[in-house]
């Protein structure tokens, strides 16, 4: 993951939970193709991983086209068969450790919710970016962990390591934290599940 101060391509974008028919896919390539998304990670809930890996390669590919790492989250294994450019890792998860183990030289990137002891963990294990959050309030997932701008500043402070922002992010509110030194945006909701703008046109309100 490239440590850009100007990052123009700050969006990474997460799939909607279940990806149900080919619309998805027309609308991926035309957010795309903005050139404003760094970033894809694939995650899916209750889907069984044959249709992960059918899904999976579809999004490989179109990723692939215009130049987005494609990560996996939660699952190494996962990503290994898809051959991605790395996975995302809860707390819950495979550790940072035996997942590079799997997957070799790949991104690794780690959810360290509100913590900067966490964060102190997963820098000394050599993770590839940071994700601190929730910083809104999301529609995609229910909040446990609540994070804040002054958290973004303590990071940044103790370390280069990229960091990713996650949680309710949309054109109201993403401003402040790349001003404040978040590297990416982690954003899901905001394109997919947009009751007012198409994915393309939610996307363009991002500048």
């Amino acid at each position: 993951m490239r440590k850009n101060r100007v990052n123009k391509k700050f969006i990474y974008l997460i799939s909607p939970n279940r990806i149900k028919d080919n619309l998805f896919y027309y609308n991926l390539e035309q957010v795309l193709k903005t050139r404003k998304v760094s970033h894809f990670q694939l995650r899916l809930k209750n889907q069984k991983q044959k249709k992960k890996i059918s899904i999976g390669k579809k999004i490989k590919k179109i990723c692939k086209k215009y130049n987005v790492k494609f990560l996996v989250n939660d699952d190494p294994e996962l990503a290994k068969k898809l051959n991605s450019d790395g996975c995302h890792l809860g707390q819950k998860d495979m550790n940072i450790v035996e997942a590079r183990r799997l997957i070799g030289n790949k991104i690794i990137g780690i959810t360290c919710h509100n913590s900067i002891k966490l964060a102190k963990v997963a820098i000394k294990n050599k993770a590839d970016y940071l994700a601190f959050g929730a910083f809104n309030k999301s529609k995609t997932k229910w909040v446990k962990y609540r994070a804040s701008i002054n958290l973004l500043k303590k990071a940044r402070k103790i370390t280069k390591t990229p960091i990713v922002a996650i949680g309710g992010i949309n054109s109201k509110n993403y401003k402040k934290l790349l001003l404040n030194k978040a590297n990416f945006l982690a954003i899901s909701g905001y394109i997919w599940n947009n009751k007012k703008l198409n994915p393309k046109k939610a996307i363009n309100k991002l500048v």
